[in-house]
Order: C-alpha cells, then sequence, then structure tokens
C-alpha cells in the first residue's frame, strides 16, 4: 500500500525519538512491500520559534491531507512565560479538535521482562494489560464559558466548565465496547456520577450504548476509587472509559505500573486521519543527550500501522521486535536493571531494528 504520514517531531526529546520512529517504519516498508512517504512539519514551541504560532496553517494543512500523523511531544520550559493562547500545548489541543479525534486510546502492558522496573511489587503488576479509552474533545478542556475574570472587589476568578453532551458520550462508549470486544470483554466506566450532573449524563448514557453490547461486561466506578484500584490491583481492569480530564490523569498513572511513561504509546482516533503519538511529553530535562527511550513511539507507529492502515502483520512485527530487543537486555537509563545493557535512544533504535530483520 501506499500512504503519507505527516511527520512532527515537535520540542525536547521528540526531536530524538521520531526520527527512530521513523527509522523502524521504513524497515516494515521494504520488508512488506509498501511504500510510506515522510512528510515533515512544525508544531509547538518549535513552530512559536520559527513561525511565531504553535500551530501553523501549513502544518494543519499537512496533517488534513495526510493518511496518518506521527507525533513526538510538544512544550518545555522556554515557552512558559507566553500567553496562554501562544503556548506550544495549544497545539495539540488545537490538531486534535481540528481533525476531529475525540478518541484517545491508551494501552498500558507490562513486558514480562520489565517486571522489576516497575515501583509496584511484582504479583500486584505482573500480568497487568489495561485500555485506557480518553475522550479527547469534550470536558472541561474545552467547555465554555471559561477563561479568568476581574471580580469588583478586584480579585479574579478562574473558570472552566466541565460539559458534555449525549452524542459525544455515545460515540466514546461505543469506541470502549467494540475495543473491549477484541480483548476480555469488559468495560469500567470512570465517573464522579455522585457529584457530577455531567458524570451523571456519562454514566445513563453509558448504560444506554451498553444495551448494544449484552456480551461485554460493563461496570462503573466512582474516578478518587480507580486512581486508588489501579495501584490496589490494576489486574481488575480491562477497558478503562473515562472522560478528558479522568482520562488525562489516569492513563499516566497507568503507565507508570509498567515501570516507565517511555514505554507506552497512544492513538487518537475518530476520523479520517489517526493521529499516533507516545504519551510522554517533551522532557526537557534530557533532551538532546541521547538517553530518551524511543520504545513509546516506535510502539506507536505500530498503532498506526493497526488502526490506520489495518496492517496487523506489520504491527505485530513491531512488537515482536520490540519484545526480543528487551529479552535480549536491551534497557535506555529509564529502564535499567543489574546487568542490562543500558544504550541511548539511537541504539534502542537500531537494535530494534535489527530484530525487524
Amino acid at each position: 500500500m501506499k500512504a503519507k504520514i505527516a511527520v512532527l517531531a515537535g520540542d525536547g526529546v521528540g526531536r530524538e525519538i521520531v526520527p527512530e520512529a521513523v527509522k523502524v517504519l521504513k524497515v516494515i516498508a521494504e520488508k512488506f512491500g509498501h511504500a510510506f512517504e515522510f512528510v515533515p512539519g512544525d508544531i509547538g514551541g518549535q513552530a512559536i520559534d520559527k513561525l511565531g504560532v504553535p500551530l501553523p496553517n501549513d502544518t494543519l494543512a499537512l496533517a488534513k491531507q495526510s493518511d496518518a500523523v506521527l507525533l513526538g511531544a510538544v512544550g518545555g520550559p522556554r515557552w512558559e512565560g507566553l500567553e496562554y493562547s501562544l503556548r506550544p500545548e495549544r497545539a495539540l489541543l488545537g490538531i486534535r479538535e481540528a481533525l476531529g479525534l475525540y478518541a484517545n486510546l491508551r494501552p498500558a502492558k507490562l513486558y514480562s521482562t520489565l517486571v522489576d522496573a516497575s515501583t509496584l511489587k511484582r504479583e500486584v503488576v505482573e500480568g497487568i494489560d489495561i485500555l485506557v479509552i480518553r475522550e479527547l474533545t469534550g470536558g472541561i478542556y474545552f467547555g465554555k464559558p471559561k477563561g479568568i475574570e476581574k471580580l469588583p472587589n478586584g480579585d479574579e476568578r478562574g473558570v472552566n466548565t466541565e460539559v458534555y453532551t449525549t452524542e459525544e458520550v455515545r460515540r466514546i462508549a461505543k469506541v470502549a465496547f467494540e475495543a473491549a470486544r477484541k480483548r476480555r470483554k469488559k468495560v469500567t466506566s470512570v465517573d464522579k456520577a455522585n457529584v457530577l450532573e455531567s458524570s451523571e449524563l456519562w454514566r445513563k448514557v453509558v448504560i444506554e450504548v451498553h444495551a448494544s453490547y449484552p456480551d461485554v461486561e460493563l461496570s462503573h466506578i466512582y474516578v478518587d476509587n480507580a486512581a486508588m484500584q489501579l495501584v490496589r490491583n490494576p489486574r481488575q481492569f480491562d477497558v478503562l472509559l473515562c472522560n478528558n480530564m479522568f482520562g488525562d490523569i489516569l492513563s499516566d498513572e497507568a503507565a507508570m505500573l509498567t515501570g516507565s511513561i517511555g514505554m507506552l504509546p497512544s492513538a487518537s482516533i475518530g476520523a479520517k486521519v489517526g493521529l499516533f503519538e507516545p504519551i510522554h511529553g517533551s522532557a526537557p530535562d534530557i533532551a538532546g543527550k541521547n538517553i530518551a527511550n524511543p520504545i513509546a513511539t516506535i510502539a506507536s507507529a505500530a498503532m498506526m500501522l493497526s488502526y490506520a492502515f489495518q496492517l496487523e502483520k506489520e504491527a505485530e512485527a513491531i512488537e515482536q521486535a520490540i519484545v526480543k530487543t528487551l529479552d535480549q537486555g536491551y534497557r535506555t537509563k529509564d529502564i535499567q536493571s543489574p546487568g542490562a545493557k543500558v544504550v541511548g535512544t539511537v541504539e534502542m533504535g537500531e537494535a530494534i531494528v535489527r530484530n525487524l530483520g
């Protein structure tokens, strides 16, 4: 097949890890007879420095005209003093909204060779395989009214609005139930229905959608209990269905169960063009040192092959190459263990490429 892939490396370690994923995709293309065209674009702080805005029109046009988007990371302390609307992170919200990417899929699976890298006991985390499905274009990050306003007494008030419509909940619930059908057929919906009216609607609509999926088990959990249970007994979860803010928080917590946030990929889908990125940030403290872990980005490329192009064999080939590389003892600094071969970003990428063979 032929595919055009927009490559948005962004800031910090994004500029180191994305090239490793591109190397892997080039090997896959050669091995399986595909033609991938990689077109770079500017985004985040790098785009601000170059063009004055975090999401240039040319970048958005490139994304819309591509078959998929591979993203690194955006942001860093050098841009924190900018006006809120011009900060690098606005590019992420902007591109997700523009592409209609309402569903974010974040798998948290513990590789057997990395059990001891987790901060939790082996008996707690061994064998975990969780898929966090986060609603991505609604909720408190997008709801209005929002902003900071002056009060008559001179104080200021910050306002954000948590709001969901029936259709927004319905479509993300369908994604969760469909995903569960391909896994262990269990969905746990996260809300705060005992306090928030938006969560009350969320629970009601999820129950309605569940009626079309009688083969999938549905349960509900309050977000505070979900945070506790993820640490106490994570193996009880299969698919976690979350609103935007709850999913943002819980997916990072789930990531740390696996030993390092540098291991986990994500897919943002919902319309014609999907966006695939590691869930970690730009990590400016380690940027440029060739120590960042590229596995999350390489695994995101595998998710791209699966979700954007339906190339399941190719995606599995990448996953197996990652497993083989870890089995051979290769580790980046964030997942190092006694007796392991600690390597840099480029070296880890090259090892995975060799194991694609």
